[in-house]
């Protein structure tokens, strides 16, 4: 790990090096294509069922699933006796071994049932907080169903993977006297294909200085002509690129104990409170990646604040219920650096957008002061701040990148007994599915046509945003697909930004510190 002090010491308070101090900062020029996976319409209909999405889903892995399970299985014999494929789950006949396809369904007595409470005319009005779903006593049960039916799954081998509501898998067994089906072998679909690098972008071999770009966005923000060469290159002899990705901002209405370090990773990323080279160091970040969560939760008002809201409330409406200044600041903070860097902006679950999956982007009216450098309207490409969706996915620097503000792991996390978040994200990419608890358990738009949250692509580089603490694991694929997997740590909580370098992948990790 490396600190803010490590990179400042002894270099404030020396004597300037040999180097102008003060001159423009020359930036890695970023490659980059944004996707438009997760983007919906503006006038989108919600009277359609939701249980469309699940067959949406199945109907997209189970050909990728059953051509796995049938060379695993095809020929298998066990007790003298076949394996043979069913094709639904009704047609599982006791006493026979076989194996079928499906979609798993965890019964949990304490995760929320929307039907239970429509029933007691119970309505809530936002998302259960509860901190687990599962429980040590026997009561959950893992089923496996499709347009057919259900059947519930027993067996020790169902200890070795992570279950969750929505992951499509094969399995293969038999069903005993109780109507249960012992399974002997489970089956996932494994990593999708995976896209080369540079697939849909050319590399660009040139840098943008500061105060071009500054120049650039007073004329239109109209983006200069770059040169294109054949293959990845260092910008201006500036070696590897590498992209900044932080989560967990929090900007608050209030003072908080971390204002200092927040101010600190915005001279860290200006490169105003380094020397020249830093300065030159810090010039191969060529993108900064906000994973959500920017705004902080509202503060929790008392009884007697709430009494004294309430009294002054007119019209069915009390505007001091909404506080501007944790936006303003954070707008304040994006003007600031996007002169000098394109900034990626993701919601979370605290931000000012749709709560539902997937959050679309974050209306430019909340931040008039940066959305200046966002992309001319009726242009397709991205601008110098472009505010994307929840999950999103991209090509940076040639790769493949999928991204999320962390609540379809956050969701997942409530299904298991384990703190393996790590791999949690791997079981997601080896299921093809992004969100595979949505919408049961993670509010959802209810898809009828497509279901994007299935990965049609393998991603090269996957993170989620907002989590407790950094990781990160490289996994591979059975037809040499490899994907750096990335924990974004909150900043609010760790003081943790994470940079990635476009070259290799590889990944580091920079504490701002004040202290």
């Amino acid at each position: 790990m490396v600190t803010l002090e490590d990179i400042a010491d002894s270099s404030l308070l020396q004597k300037p090096s040999g180097q102008v101090a003060g001159g423009v900062l020359d930036r890695s020029e970023s490659n980059y294509k944004s996707l438009h996976t997760f983007a919906l319409e503006k006038d989108r209909p919600y009277q359609q069922q939701f249980a469309d999405i699940y067959f949406l889903r199945l109907t997209k892995i189970k050909p990728a699933i059953e051509e796995i399970a049938t060379t695993a299985w095809e020929g298998t014999v066990i007790g003298g006796e076949t394996a043979k494929k069913v094709d639904r789950v009704l047609d599982v006949r006791q006493g026979e071994l076989c194996w079928v396809t499906g979609t798993v369904y965890m019964d949990m007595p304490l995760k929320p049932n929307i039907l239970e409470d429509v029933a007691k005319d119970r309505w809530i009005s936002a998302p259960t907080s509860m901190q687990q779903y599962f429980s040590d006593d026997g009561r959950d049960a893992v089923m496996l169903e499709d347009d057919s039916g259900r059947i519930r799954l027993i067996g020790d081998v169902l200890k070795s993977f992570f279950m969750v509501t929505g992951c499509i898998i094969a399995v293969m067994g038999t069903e005993n006297a109780n109507g249960e089906f012992d399974v002997i072998d489970l089956k996932f679909a494994d990593l999708a294909p995976q896209p080369e690098r540079w697939e849909l972008t050319e590399p660009k071999s040139s840098s943008v200085s500061t105060q071009q770009k500054k120049q650039a966005n007073a004329k239109s923000n109209k983006d200069e002509d770059v040169e294109m060469s054949d293959g990845p290159s260092s910008s201006s002899g500036l070696g590897s690129k590498k992209i900044a990705l932080v989560s967990g901002l929090e900007f608050s209405g209030e003072d908080t104990s971390y204002a200092m370090e927040l101010n600190l990773l915005l001279e860290y990323l200006l490169g105003e409170a380094l020397d020249p080279a830093a300065q030159k160091e810090l010039a191969h970040i060529s993108r900064l990646v906000v994973a959500g969560n920017s705004i902080a939760p509202e503060h929790k008002t008392t009884a007697e604040e709430s009494a004294e809201k309430k009294a002054h409330k007119k019209y069915g409406y009390d505007s001091r219920s909404y506080n501007p200044i944790p936006s303003q600041l954070f707008d304040e903070f994006l003007s600031e650096l996007l002169p000098t860097m394109p900034v990626t902006l993701l919601p979370g679950v605290l931000d000012p957008a749709n709560s539902s999956y997937p959050q679309q982007p974050i209306h430019a009216a909340m931040l008039p002061k940066s959305r200046t450098y966002t992309a001319i309207p009726g242009t397709a490409e991205s601008g110098w701040l472009d505010s994307v969706t929840n999950p999103w996915e991209a090509e940076v620097e040639g790769w493949r990148v999928l991204g999320t503000g962390g609540q379809n792991l956050d969701d997942v996390f409530k299904y298991v007994d384990s703190d393996d978040r790590l791999g949690m994200m791997e079981a997601m990419c080896r299921w093809r599915c992004s969100a595979p608890t949505a919408p049961d358990t993670l509010w959802s738009y209810p898809f009828q046509e497509d279901e994007p949250f299935v990965m049609k692509q393998c991603p090269h580089l996957y993170f989620v945003g907002s989590q407790p603490e950094f990781g990160t694991r490289i996994i591979e694929g059975p037809d040499g697909q490899v994907v750096r997997l990335i924990l974004v740590p909150s900043f609010s909580a760790t003081r943790e930004i994470v940079l990635v370098d476009t070259e290799t992948l590889d990944v580091s990790i920079l504490k701002i510190s004040a202290s």
